[in-house]
């Protein structure tokens, strides 16, 4: 008994030392991408449609495993009521009619799949793109910085009274919850809109801080794959992969935790207007908020951001890898424990910030691995970076820095159909010394 107990003890240990290494970017004694993520969805075959989601959704409503469903043009659950997503349930957009599903604000969706049956919405056309249909939408009552309540009417062709009604979001509830999303997988969304803005494959318009939300897989969004307006949104485990624009934006007052995530970017995969990780804004238009209410803030730990480049220097001088990070105007980032992999460079802040003390330690950066990047943390179109790396290069901010290829870096990002991108122990090589060559710019 004795001997056992030394065992366990031992074994607990040595757990213990592995998780603790591997604190920085996504963490987890075990690989948790396994079973529910999809990196190749255009070799799956979800079946074809047994029945059809059209028009509002009024009453209570479940979707069942047995059935796959087809998404026609823009679907509304109002009315207050609850939609209901059975684990495993495939639901497909449809490509002709732009199809995407609205959770109004008062409604709900309780689509809270497991690790082995995740819920699938996808694209009804034989060879997928991204953008094949529009999205998932969730809005709710909690606040935003903006003048009146916020709409996404843009979003959908055809508009009516009750269009708009449907279209609105936000009020004074923080905790207002809009249900589960768990273990749920978006595919091919995205679709690119009239007036040439785009959807995104999980657009969040003020969902409060008790809808649930945790391991959510976005992969090939024509969009954002992730959008937060306002709200509280809290995430978990959330997996961006070949997203078009940005992986994760969040605006308008938006106040959000961001934990134990993944965004994996490719230098030919990206919008013209520019594509990051993480961006992070207070407003699009000045004139459309409240100065006297809250600015976003984001605090995020545990992201590993990864471009995976084959020939990084050559990428970046075609112009095709942008920054991992862009902090706006009026915006607040508390970044600690994350991985940065791979990026001209990591970090931008907007031009409109003043480099300041008081303005720096609004965004902070600590405990954090900058690998392979060309320059760390810069303002918008100036070369100069000094103060800064100064200021985050400081000791107390435990920052190191690396320059290793993927491959070393993380212990099986080529592995397409069970990647691991947590850090590989014992192979990298870091510092709190800001490495000359990655100054360079």
């Amino acid at each position: 008994m004795k001997n056992f107990t030394q065992i366990v003890l031992i074994f607990l240990f040595a757990s213990l030392i592995t998780f603790g290494q591997q604190e920085k970017g996504i963490i987890g004694s075990n690989n948790w991408l396994n079973n529910w993520t999809e990196f190749k969805p255009n070799q799956e075959d979800y079946g074809e449609p047994t029945k059809i989601l059209t028009g509002n959704i009024v009453e209570n409503t479940t979707l069942h495993k047995r059935e796959v469903y087809l998404l026609l043009g823009n679907v509304f659950v109002t009315n207050n009521a609850t939609l209901t997503i059975e684990p495993g349930t495939v639901i497909i957009g449809e490509y002709k009619s732009k199809a995407s599903l609205t959770i109004t604000k008062g409604a709900r969706i309780i689509a809270d799949g497991v690790q082995t049956d995740p819920i699938i919405f996808t694209s009804n056309r034989s060879v997928k793109r991204a953008g094949d249909w529009g999205g998932l939408i969730i809005l709710g009552d909690a606040p935003t910085n903006k003048f009146g309540n916020g709409s996404v009417s843009s979003f959908y062709t055809q508009l009516n009274s009750t269009i708009y009604a449907n279209a609105n979001y936000g009020g004074q509830n923080l905790e207002d919850t809009s249900g589960i999303l768990r273990f749920v997988r978006i595919e091919y969304a995205g679709n690119r809109m009239n007036n040439g803005d785009y959807f995104s494959g999980l657009l969040l318009g003020a969902v409060g801080n008790q809808t649930i939300l945790e391991n959510i897989m976005v992969s090939y969004s024509g969009g954002n794959a992730f959008e937060a307006r306002g709200g509280l949104p809290n995430m978990y485990n959330m997996v961006s992969y070949r997203a078009n624009i940005n992986d994760y934006k969040f605006n308008y007052g938006a106040q959000s935790n961001l934990i134990n995530s993944l965004a994996i970017r490719f230098p030919y995969v990206s919008n013209s207007s520019g594509s990051r990780c993480l961006q992070i804004l207070s407003y699009d238009k000045r004139e459309q908020v409240d100065f006297t209410k809250s600015g976003t803030s984001v605090v995020a730990k545990n992201l590993t951001f990864v471009n995976d480049s084959e020939n990084l220097k050559s990428e970046i001088e075609m112009g095709l890898v942008n920054e991992a990070v862009y902090v706006g105007h009026n915006a607040s980032l508390d970044m600690n424990k994350s991985v940065i992999s791979g990026f001209n460079p990591a970090v931008i802040l907007e031009d409109k910030i003043n480099i300041n003390q008081e303005n720096l330690e609004k965004i902070k950066f600590s405990a954090m691995y900058f690998n392979n990047c060309k320059g760390n943390i810069f303002v918008e179109d100036n070369s100069n970076n000094e103060d800064l790396e100064n200021w985050y290069g400081n000791s107390a901010f435990f920052n190191v820095y690396s320059k290793s290829d993927n491959a070393e870096t993380f212990i099986d990002l080529r592995n397409k159909r069970r990647p691991d991108f947590r850090l590989r122990i014992n192979k990298i090589i870091a510092s709190n010394e800001v490495d000359p060559d990655l100054r360079d710019n």
